[in-house]
């Protein structure tokens, strides 16, 4: 079985449609008044959060994968 890398960017992303639906939820049952008119912003920041996230961790893997292909065997 090979090792998977972690996808932050997805996992980020994840958090972030998970957290507005509780509070959607939470906003259905009454329990919270908010306007739905600042879930917007927060999607926003969130997936570019992920998106950058994304871009650097896949920087990261390849100059990883690079060094450890230059070195060769010990």
């Amino acid at each position: 079985m090979t090792k998977r890398r972690t996808d932050w960017g997805s996992l980020i992303a994840g958090l972030v449609f998970l957290g507005l639906a509780v509070a959607f939820i939470v906003r259905g049952t009454g329990g919270w008044e908010f306007s739905a008119l600042w879930a917007v912003p927060v999607l926003v920041v969130g997936l570019g959060t992920a998106v950058a996230v994304r871009v650097f961790s896949r920087k990261a893997a390849r100059e990883m994968d690079r060094v450890e292909n230059t070195s060769g065997p010990t």
